[in-house]
């Protein structure tokens, strides 16, 4: 006695399912599990992933503005969010996992022209100055490039740019004027301020008579120290050493 057996596809909760019949759509299978008779093994399910994947993109040559040579990494997280248009995007032959080596080489192209266009219309100086604005390149064209094939980026960033050792030394000796001009001229501003303090309070002792009548009287000290002199105040007399 024969025992027939109905064929079993499970579709788990982070995928989405799409039987064919005879190579042709039947239809779409949400998470779950179903049997169907399949005699003539004409049924075949495409499991699609709905998880994130990542793209490591390094090693990237392009030239800045200023027509400097030098190279970046990309670090990439998409996930596919519309299965219908992901499965009418690719060669359905190979199987899912061709499918889903396809999107990685085509998102990776969009993720490195768009990179390429943005550091390519800025000077090599602007570039190291920036690095940290520009690190994320999720613009809406980039999104609208990813949704022709039904997918979305979830993370774009810029990684690492690496300046060639000639370039490197001269942004360093930049900086280091950069710093040194700084301090100097905070200490111009402190002798300035210095200045302006010192001014004010000679402006202040300037009409005090207390002031003046010891200025006076070291004045007077001063004199009588390196002569012999003879000075009257009032009906006081006071002689100077010899």
């Amino acid at each position: 006695m024969i025992k027939l057996k109905k064929k079993r596809i499970d579709v788990y909760h982070n995928q989405v399912g799409f039987l064919f019949k005879n190579n042709k759509l039947e239809k779409k299978l949400e998470p779950g599990t179903y049997r169907m008779w399949d005699f003539d093994n004409n049924y075949f399910c495409y499991l699609i992933p709905l998880t994130s994947r990542h793209i490591n993109i390094i090693n990237q040559e392009v030239l800045s503005k200023d027509n400097i040579a030098f190279r970046f990494s990309l670090y990439t997280i998409y996930k596919i969010t519309d299965p219908e248009q992901f499965m009418n995007s690719f060669n359905l032959q190979n199987g899912v996992m061709y499918m889903l080596a396809e999107a990685d080489t085509r998102l990776g192209g969009i993720a490195q022209l768009a990179i390429r266009d943005k550091l390519s219309s800025m000077n090599s100086m602007e570039i190291n100055e920036k690095r940290t604005e520009i690190s994320d390149l999720k613009t809406d064209a980039v999104q609208e490039a990813a949704a022709r094939f039904g997918l979305q980026f979830e993370e774009l960033t810029l990684r690492d740019i690496t300046f060639p050792k000639n370039i490197q030394d001269l942004f360093s000796k930049q900086l280091e004027a950069k710093i040194r001009s700084m301090a100097d001229l905070e200490n111009a501003r402190t002798a300035v301020a210095t200045a302006r303090a010192l001014k004010n309070a000679s402006e202040l002792m300037k009409d005090d008579d207390n002031i003046k009548f010891m200025n006076w009287m070291e004045t007077l000290t001063k004199i009588a120290s390196k002569g012999n002199h003879t000075f009257m105040l009032g009906d006081q007399w006071v002689k100077g050493n010899k």
